[in-house]
């Protein structure tokens, strides 16, 4: 059999993190991609010399060119340049987008049978590009959003129940973005309903919390923006694709009809096992919930029209 191949390109913050995460949890050998000379080889080969103390064992290779990719299982693809402080998701579009592109080509040259999982901002509309740039199915193409917006949201509702965060589980939908759809109906702690337990007004407050995640950090380290947790909640994602876990995780996924949604990827709930997306489950909205996600998918179109593919 021989390990799992994952592939990692970019290798700034999000992208090291994620070949630290997915060593310790020996997912397999780890190719870090970057253009930058020097950056990817510094970085695996001190993750490498980490493995003795740690005590795993993953080969880690560091690259500028993608051939040693070759074969990939599963390729998590984080390059493109961060938000900057006052910077809206819209104005990386254009710059990302020609980066995403041109990275998907040679990955799939390489790795024809890989499975593509995207962090570049703005998510899903670069999860779109990868879709159109790879010529895959759908079920192999798909964007790391809402098990960081879930994970953002369990966070703040443990801490407002001091409970713990294995306790509480959270529900959001749509685009990554400011208009993420946070679902407290269907957000639980051990299984009572987050509304049971909460008033409407923290809910409403942990809500737009949860909406301005990303800002709250990009504000707070004024050069960057967040890693140790997108980080995280990808290799949640590869884990469950590599070992068929078959975990139900909150995706960015190509909708053709569901949710009444068509063409368009948005954060759903899907089954996330070997061959990729598994199945998309569509639950039931309230009215209001509803005009939401039609929001959250309208902000997505209005993007993607932009986006010359």
């Amino acid at each position: 059999m021989g390990r799992k191949k994952i592939t990692v390109v970019g290798a700034g913050n999000v992208g090291a993190s994620a070949a630290q995460l997915l060593a310790y949890k020996e997912l397999g050998d780890v190719v870090l991609v970057d253009v930058i000379e020097g950056i990817p080889q510094g970085k695996s080969l001190d993750l490498a010399e980490a493995a003795p103390v740690n005590g795993y064992d993953a080969k880690m290779i560091g690259s500028n060119s993608y051939e040693q990719t070759a074969n990939s299982d599963v390729v998590v693809i984080t390059a493109g340049i961060a938000r900057k402080p006052g910077m809206s998701r819209d104005d990386l579009l254009n710059t990302n987008t020609a980066i995403v592109k041109s990275v998907t080509e040679q990955i799939v040259k390489f790795s024809p049978n890989c499975i593509l999982i995207i962090v570049s901002n703005p998510l899903d509309a670069m999860t779109y590009v990868a879709y159109k740039a790879s010529g895959f199915p759908k079920h192999r193409v798909m964007g790391m959003a809402g098990v960081l917006d879930s994970a953002r949201m369990r966070c703040f509702l443990a801490e407002e129940l001091n409970v713990s965060v294995e306790n509480v589980n959270a529900f959001v939908l749509g685009g990554h973005g400011d208009t993420m759809v946070p679902l407290p109906r269907y957000s639980t702690c051990a299984g009572i309903p987050i509304p049971e337990l909460l008033s409407q007004e923290r809910i409403d407050a942990i809500v737009q919390r949860t909406r301005d995640g990303g800002a709250e950090i990009v504000k707070l380290l004024k050069s960057g923006s967040a890693y140790y947790a997108p980080a995280a909640a990808s290799v949640e994602m590869v884990e469950s694709i590599l070992k068929d876990k078959k975990k139900v995780l909150p995706v960015c996924a190509l909708l053709e009809g569901e949710y009444g949604i068509n063409g368009l990827f948005v954060g759903v709930p899907v089954k996330l096992g070997s061959r990729g997306i598994e199945q998309i489950f569509e639950i039931s909205l309230t009215a209001d919930e509803r005009g939401q996600l039609n929001k959250s998918a309208a902000a997505v179109q209005e993007l993607v029209d932009i986006i010359k593919i």
